[in-house]
């Protein structure tokens, strides 16, 4: 295996900033995601959304500056952007539900090579299930896509043939955003869209364990 540099937690949410458009709705999910509304692009208005009921969230309060009444979903501290809002809950899933979110980024357990999603219970016996908003996120917003590592800390690929973990939702992942590449979940499989510095394409298949169709 060839030297290669994994994309840190940063670097990888920088990625995923990257690809929003701008003028997006865009929610964030619990964990990793959160770190995406440090890295929007200077320039570019993304409006953030937070499932507790946030529309227009800014990014990590400075230290010191943390106001506890205003939190995520995931319950860290946020800032609100000029022209933000804060409402209901139920306000919130109805924009979810409604198909009023152009983009989720959710964490995954696994995701399959045609973007079924499971993210919400391993399925163990010693597991706390926590789904959330993520079946709602995921089957509303008019794209879903995961950021995660891409292998377990086993070393077990994320990206698999077929979800082994109870499902949160069937293809509606579109993209994958890991440490080691960016996928597209396609009805044909997996396709490349970038990988990082010193990682090859076959490389790349081996880790995962599936073929992988070339970046068009």
């Amino acid at each position: 295996m060839s030297n290669y540099q994994r994309r840190s937690k940063d670097a990888l949410a920088r990625r995923v900033a990257q690809d929003m458009f701008d003028g997006a709705y865009v929610n964030l999910g619990i964990g990793m995601p959160t770190l995406v509304a440090n890295h929007i692009p200077a320039g570019r208005e993304i409006v953030l959304h937070s499932e507790n009921g946030i529309l227009g969230m800014g990014p990590a309060p400075a230290p010191g500056e943390e106001d506890y009444d205003l939190t995520n979903a995931g319950k860290q501290p946020v800032t609100l952007l000029p022209g933000g809002s804060y409402f209901h809950h139920a306000d919130s899933f109805a924009m979810m539900r409604g198909g009023h979110l152009d983009i989720s980024v959710l964490g995954a357990f696994q995701v399959s090579a045609t973007g079924d999603l499971a993210n919400w219970s391993t399925g163990e016996a010693d597991a706390i299930p926590a789904v959330g908003g993520a079946m709602d996120l995921a089957v509303g917003a008019k794209q879903t896509w995961v950021m995660m590592d891409l292998l377990t800390k086993q070393g077990q690929s994320k990206v698999v043939p077929q979800c082994t973990y109870p499902l949160t939702g069937l293809a509606s992942v579109k993209r994958i955003y890991t440490d080691l590449a960016t996928l597209a979940c396609t009805p044909k499989g997996l396709q490349l869209i970038d990988l990082v510095e010193g990682l090859s394409h076959a490389e790349l298949e081996q880790l995962i364990g599936l073929p992988i169709q070339p970046a068009i």
